[in-house]
Parts: structure tokens; sequence; C-alpha cells
């Protein structure tokens, strides 16, 4: 579900977005296409990415799909010249790539600290790196960086977390800041998303929109429902837009009040 977008908003803009093919990021997607951006869609998942763009050109918007592992910068380079070709250049980047594996201190090993660690903030850095230096070469522009409330809180109704997310969503936000100092000579604005309870495949779709999680997350939430993704895709195209062009290397919650209480 998409709410009311304004056509001209991101007239003539190009946008990499990473895991485009899913939730968040095909939302972000299709939302930024309907405000006039083109978008180069990447994902790990070519399929997902290509009926991301499927859905995009439905609606009369202009979209790419690249195959791409955020943990490999050869991949991320081919996206980028990809796009280059189509479009001619680059103006926006949305981080939004990321993942969770269910567990605990006690049963985590490295293999899953460190899949978790390099997709969510070491291939943050990577995407940036190479796509600001398109931002740059195209005039510049702005990116805005996925986290989450976990950055900042540990969502649990037990006893366990996954610290390994935790950890690797709580660098997001200092990883911002760094960039929006690095970048600001570059004419990039560099930002973050820190989305609540959403209702994607994310996590678990069926079990998030259960009467029992719903009871857990109304303890915490100031407005009573679970987040759609378009919540996080308006406030995604706000930051990347001029309305937000005094805003730089900030951490905006997006959760409902989550954080509030």
């Amino acid at each position: 579900m998409t709410s009311h977008v304004d056509t001209s908003r991101h007239s003539g803009k190009v946008c990499f977005v990473t895991g485009g093919g899913s939730g968040i990021g095909r939302q972000t997607s299709i939302r930024l296409s309907l405000e006039g951006a083109a978008i180069i869609v990447s994902d790990i998942d070519l399929a997902a990415a290509q009926e991301t763009v499927e859905l995009i050109e439905s609606k009369g918007g202009q979209a790419l799909a690249a195959q791409v592992d955020v943990r490999d910068r050869k991949a991320i380079q081919a996206a980028v010249k990809s796009g280059l070709s189509a479009y001619g250049s680059i103006h926006f980047l949305v981080n939004n790539a990321g993942l969770v594996t269910k567990h605990s201190l006690k049963d985590l090993d490295e293999d899953a600290w460190d899949l978790v660690l390099d997709v969510n903030l070491k291939g943050q850095w990577l995407v940036a790196q190479e796509v600001s230096q398109a931002i740059a070469s195209s005039g510049g522009g702005a990116i805005v960086n996925l986290s989450t409330v976990e950055a900042m809180v540990v969502v649990t109704s037990g006893s366990t977390a996954q610290p390994h997310y935790n950890a690797s969503k709580g660098g997001v936000p200092m990883l911002t800041k760094a960039l929006a100092v690095e970048l600001a000579s570059e004419n990039i604005r560099v930002n973050c998303v820190a989305p609540g309870p959403i209702a994607t495949d994310f996590f678990d779709l069926k079990g998030v929109m259960s009467a029992e999680a719903q009871a857990f997350m109304n303890q915490r939430l100031l407005v009573q429902r679970i987040g759609q993704p378009d919540d996080i895709a308006r406030a995604i195209s706000w930051l990347l837009s001029d309305e937000a062009s005094w805003i730089d290397g900030i951490q905006l919650p997006v959760d409902g009040g989550w954080l509030t209480r």
C-alpha cells in the first residue's frame, strides 16, 4: 500500500537501493519511483529484484535490477556501472539490505556473528564507499542508511536476544555520522532511519501479526498499530529530498513511539 505521492519530488533523480527485492526496500523503491526517480534495484536475490522492477514498470516508472551481495565489492561496482550506463548519474543511496539469525549469546557462533556484522554493517560501508563516488560525480545528493530501534534498545519478550544483530545495527548511527562528516565536502548528506516493528517477512510476518505479538508491542507503541513498509519509505523519501536539505548525520526513529517509553 502506498499513500499519496508527490510525483515530481524526485524528478530526474536516480537512486541505488540495496535489499530492494522485498519488504522496506521494495516499498521504498516503488515510492521513490512514483515520485519521479529512476531506481537501481539491487538484491542478493536477482529474481526478487526483477519482480520489484516489474512492479515499478507496471506503474510507469523506470528501474533496472542488479544482483548484489553487499559483502562483494565487485558486485557493487558492477551494479553502479550498470546504473550509470543506463541513467548517466546516481544521486541517492538507500542502504537497506540486512539480515538476522536467531541466536542468543549462549548459542551464537562465529559464523553467525560474522555473517550478520558483514551484511548489516560492513555491507553498508562497502556500498556507501562505492556509490558515494558516483553521487559525488553527479554533483551530490543524499544517503539514507537503515538501522532499527534495536540499535538503541533490546527488543525481546523473553530473556534472550540476538546480540550480534543489536551490535551490527548499533554501529549504523555512528557510521552514518562519520560518513556525514566525510562526505559533506562532496555535497552528500547522510542520515539514518530506525524502524520500529514493521509488517514484513524480515523476522516472521505471521508471528509479528499475531494477537500475542500485538499485545506485547502495544505495551510500548504509542500509535497502536504495527508499522507498514510505506511508513518507512515515506521517511526515507523525505530525508533524501530537498525538504530535508539542512538535516545531516542524524538517526530518525520511525517507530510508533516505541522509544518514548
